[in-house]
């Protein structure tokens, strides 16, 4: 089950929101946690998956943990979202390509 097919019975979900200005500030809301980061990638744990962001001279500005926000500074190139399917493709590939 994906997230967009979950029951919306089992209680509200938070909110997720991204906010980019000029490729230069990003704010993300629904931010469970920060796994790892450094000055060319954030892998962020948000309520619709895990998020990474990729770039050039990144800093996290904001942290807040009781509301689940983050803002990140620096040239951003690229967002993208890890689904456990994909990860398994992914997986898949690598190892077939590393036999």
């Amino acid at each position: 089950m994906n997230y967009y097919e979950r029951n919306p019975a089992t209680g509200p979900q938070a909110e997720h929101h991204i906010r980019m200005n000029n490729r230069r500030i990003l704010e993300i809301s629904g931010v469970k946690e920060v796994d790892s980061f450094d000055n060319e990638e954030f892998l962020l744990q948000t309520v619709m998956g895990y998020l990474i962001v990729r770039g050039e001279n990144l800093q996290m500005k904001n942290l807040d943990v009781e509301e689940g926000n983050v803002s990140i500074k620096g040239k951003i190139y690229e967002l993208s979202y890890l689904d456990e399917q994909q990860g398994e493709k992914a997986k898949g590939f690598f190892s077939k390509l590393f036999k």
